[in-house]
Order: structure tokens, then C-alpha cells, then sequence
């Protein structure tokens, strides 16, 4: 199959989300800045969402460079990649709303590590169909990033219950980890 057609959808998939999640943001009534000071909490969690959505779609579109062909696995995998991330404005809207407490906090990392997970299990799949020795299973060797991310996840969901503070940090950490532009799957397509 080609790959050209899940690219597609699921860069229009990703335009979608976010444009969803700057829709849920309402402007204030009143015209001062001290009306926009409500509002903090929910632009920051816009920010750190469409930073999220943002890497996503930049490790998703690496990860394809590599890849020649697809299955119907693949397919779904991309599809259930797709289904969490969209998830991901409703999280976005309930912790910036409720000022991030614990229950929305927790909900979101949860969202959060599924994604992930999603993303590791389709990951996970290319490299098998293409093989041990294929470009994206040398790009990503060991996947450190990745692993360090799915604990931040998981240590971030209770401490939600904790620390909404350590939490937020936690998943603020995994966004500056992969924010930082991942050159390994650059540098494996330009070896060759």
C-alpha cells in the first residue's frame, strides 16, 4: 500500500485538532487586559497542547520519510494513534478551565501516555515491516526519548493526586525533551 494517503489524513486529522483546541478558547467580554488574566490557565494549557500536537505531527512525518510501505496494521495503528491525540483539546479545555486540578490533570497525562503508547505500538510496527536493518530502527536504536517519556507519563498521573505542580512538570518535561528537534531519523535519511 501507499503511504502517501495515511500521511495525508493524518496531517488533516492534526489540523483539525488543533484548530479545535483554539476554538474552545472564548474571548473575554470586557476589553482590558485584566479580563485576559482569567484566561492564563487556559492558554497555557493551549500552549503546552499545541506544543504536544506540534511533536507529534513533526516525529510523525520523520518517521514516514522512512518508510516505504504500509499494511492494514499499520493502517489502524495509525488510526488509534490518531483517536487519542484527538482526545487531547477535550484534556486541554477541562485542565485550563479548572486550573488544572488533579482530576483534569490526571485525565490529561493519561491521554498523554496513551498517545504515546499509540505511537510506540505503530513505531513498533513499521520497523517490523520493514525490518531490523531498516532506516527507522537504526534512527531509533534504543528510543531513550521514549522510554523516558512513557515514566514522566506514568509518574505524572499520580502525582496528580499529590502535586498538580510536579505533575505539570512532569509533562512540561517530556514536551521540552522532544521539542528540542530529534535529529536521529534526519541523520540516518541523510547517511543515505
Amino acid at each position: 500500500m501507499n503511504k502517501s494517503r495515511v500521511e495525508a489524513f493524518s496531517d488533516g486529522v492534526m489540523a483539525i485538532i488543533i484548530t479545535i483546541m483554539i476554538i474552545e478558547i472564548k474571548a473575554p467580554h470586557e476589553n482590558s487586559f485584566n479580563a485576559l488574566m482569567p484566561l492564563l490557565p487556559v492558554f497555557l494549557s493551549y500552549i503546552l497542547s499545541f506544543a504536544y500536537l506540534g511533536i507529534y505531527w513533526n516525529n510523525h512525518h520523520h518517521m514516514f520519510q522512512t518508510v516505504k510501505t504500509i499494511n492494514g496494521t499499520v493502517l489502524w495503528l495509525n488510526t488509534h494513534l490518531l483517536f487519542w491525540l484527538s482526545l487531547i483539546p477535550f484534556a486541554t479545555s477541562w485542565i485550563g478551565e479548572e486550573r488544572f486540578a488533579s482530576v483534569p490533570m490526571s485525565i490529561y497525562g493519561f491521554i498523554l501516555l496513551m498517545s504515546a503508547i499509540a505511537y510506540t505500538l505503530l513505531q513498533n510496527k513499521l520497523i517490523h515491516l520493514h525490518g531490523q536493518e531498516s532506516l527507522l530502527k537504526h534512527a531509533v536504536k534504543g528510543d531513550k526519548k521514549g522510554k523516558i517519556s512513557l515514566i514522566c507519563y506514568s509518574l505524572g498521573i499520580p502525582m496528580a493526586f499529590v502535586s498538580t505542580w510536579i505533575s505539570g512538570i512532569l509533562y512540561l518535561a517530556v514536551a521540552l525533551l522532544w521539542i528540542v528537534p530529534d535529529r536521529r531519523i534526519e541523520n540516518e535519511i541523510n547517511k543515505n
